[in-house]
């Protein structure tokens, strides 16, 4: 059912973007007076699933969930239709249009893609709000992996200000500090003494190579909530509830420190002090080869931070919508560098890996938030200067306005060509990622 729900979610706002984006090329087209001869939910090779034909435009869906698109008349695109190139050009159809008219065809879909992230994102602030986590509302600060302990950043620090700005939620930090260019945080010491760390310029890329990209964790005191039957924690006696005191003597009363202590431990016996019931008890445990010994925490929320609620009027809205899809499609650009590397492209995902970004229950914020999202990714990604991508003919185009010439059918066929055998090599690369992961974990 949660499988069902998630598909359910990911399919409409496919479809959602797909209609809208092709609406961008289709109303242009038309105020333009170019022939739109279909108009497609999906892609419809040998059948559809439904087509109805209206003032000659055939509109359908079609039975591969791979995308849509418009065919417009006297334009080289996916439909491959070589024979009307063949034909002398008529004032209808698109190669007929001046370069200008042509290059705002085939930008509609993007801009439509760009305004709608951004309209989706003023109407998530205007009906829900935001809830964020302010620096003075987490108690017990943040678990520094050691890849920024070595900047001066300590466990129990919370951040102040990031560049000089202040902090407005602390959760955010993580993400600033992979994309986005940070030079100076503002860090307040668990002993109430304030510092201004630097940043070293290349801090994203260490990230990506150690594969610690949330290296700021929020601090939880370290209760059991669960103990593995058959592990080491369950055969020396841990149970539920046990709050750790401390490990081989040491203090450990945070989550972070006492798993720390664990891996640190190379596998040999360690002495654990539980409170339980309020009466201390010593364990003896020997973690396993994976360095773990069987518990999950406890997870209180009112023990560790205080979310507040933010509601804005239409003018804030308007202000914090028009941020989200600016950093939306900024951190996006930035991150997509990691593409073209090894790791990155062992990790490139298909539809799978999309379709996770929702959730198992059907929460509309959450729904709108990640169309949103998706909308801003598919306009960039539609804008990379690919052929069989809007951007590829955009760059066509434009290099006509410049020369002043026009690129001959034959090349734009082949350079179609190309693109699609391309796009098709990605796609299939990115959803055999995703097979291969959900066959072999």
């Amino acid at each position: 059912m949660e499988n069902l729900i998630i598909a359910g979610q990911f399919l409409l706002s496919l479809s959602l973007l797909i209609v809208l984006h092709e609406l961008g090329h289709f109303i242009p087209a038309k105020i333009f007076k170019t022939r739109v001869e279909k108009f497609y939910l999906f892609f419809d090779y040998k059948f559809s699933i439904i087509k109805k034909k209206i003032g000659g435009t055939v509109y359908g869906i079609g039975w591969i969930p791979l995308g849509g698109y418009v065919k417009i008349a006297g334009m080289i695109d996916e439909s491959m239709d070589t024979e009307q190139m063949k034909q002398p050009a008529q004032p209808w159809e698109f190669r007929s249009k001046p370069a200008w008219q042509r290059l705002i065809i085939m930008l509609g879909g993007v801009i439509v893609n760009f305004v709608l992230g951004l309209l989706i994102y003023i109407m998530i602030f205007s009906v829900w709000g935001q809830e964020v986590i302010q620096p003075t509302d987490v108690k017990n600060g943040f678990s520094i992996s050691n890849t920024m302990k070595k900047y001066g950043f300590r466990d129990g620090d919370t951040f102040l200000k990031v560049d000089g700005n202040p902090v407005e939620n602390v959760l955010d930090v993580n993400k600033q500090l992979f994309l986005r260019d940070i030079k100076t945080i503002q860090v307040l010491h668990a002993d109430g003494s304030k510092e201004v760390l630097s940043i070293p310029s290349d801090i994203g890329k260490e990230m990506w190579q150690l594969n610690d990209l949330q290296p700021f964790a929020l601090r939880h005191y370290a209760i059991i909530d669960s103990v593995i039957p058959g592990n080491p924690a369950s055969l020396s006696g841990f149970m539920k509830s046990d709050k750790i005191v401390s490990v081989n003597g040491e203090k450990s009363i945070y989550w972070s420190d006492f798993t720390s202590k664990i891996q640190e431990s190379k596998g040999e016996a360690i002495e654990v002090v539980v409170n339980r019931g309020e009466v201390l008890i010593t364990l003896t445990v020997t973690p396993g080869e994976d360095k773990k010994i069987g518990v999950t925490p406890m997870f209180s929320p009112d023990d560790n931070f205080i979310i507040t609620h933010k509601k804005y009027n239409i003018f804030q809205s308007v202000d914090k919508g028009a941020a989200a899809a600016y950093w939306t499609l900024k951190d996006y650009m930035s991150q997509f560098k990691y593409v073209f590397t090894k790791k990155g492209a062992s990790s490139m995902g298909g539809f799978i890996s999309i379709a996770k970004i929702f959730k198992p229950v059907w929460h509309w914020e959450i729904f709108w938030a990640n169309t949103a999202f998706l909308s801003i990714m598919l306009g960039f990604m539609n804008l990379l200067p690919i052929p069989a991508l809007d951007g590829g003919h955009v760059v066509f185009t434009i290099y006509e306005m410049i020369s002043g010439k026009k690129p001959g059918d034959k090349f734009l066929e082949y350079s179609q060509i190309a693109g699609f055998i391309l796009l098709l090599s990605l796609l299939a690369f990115a959803n055999g990622n995703d097979i291969y992961k959900l066959v072999f974990g």
